[in-house]
């Protein structure tokens, strides 16, 4: 298409490229809504729900931990939930990256800037 014209034609293939990878990372961004990963505590005693985005969508509590004097150990438990889900979250996100990036010949810790 663009032959004689030196490098332009590598300009081009670059271009075309960006703009797939940008569709590429669009698609993206809309499933990682629909991704869920779960985070757990207490060896499942909570359980908390997020997007692979890290937006928390639910949280289960097993009723045994609800005692009024361990107020402390349940508001921990659910916050190390919580933590867990938002890691499991970010760790998904970059490996659904990692797979989209793998063919472009960009460097294997190359960050998007999501």
């Amino acid at each position: 298409m663009l032959k004689g014209l030196g490098g332009l034609g590598d300009m081009a293939k670059m271009m075309k490229a960006a703009q797939e990878m940008q569709g590429k990372v669009g698609e993206l961004q809309e499933r990682l809504d629909t991704i869920t990963v779960v985070g757990e505590s207490g060896a499942g005693l909570v359980k908390a729900t997020a997007t692979a985005k890290g937006v928390l969508t639910g949280l289960d509590i097993d009723p045994s931990i609800f005692q009024p004097t361990e107020k402390e150990v349940v508001e921990d438990l659910i916050l190390a939930a919580i933590k867990d889900a938002q890691a499991r979250a970010q760790e998904r996100s970059q490996r659904e990256m990692e797979e989209i990036t793998q063919g472009l010949g960009l460097p294997a810790d190359f960050k998007m800037p999501f």
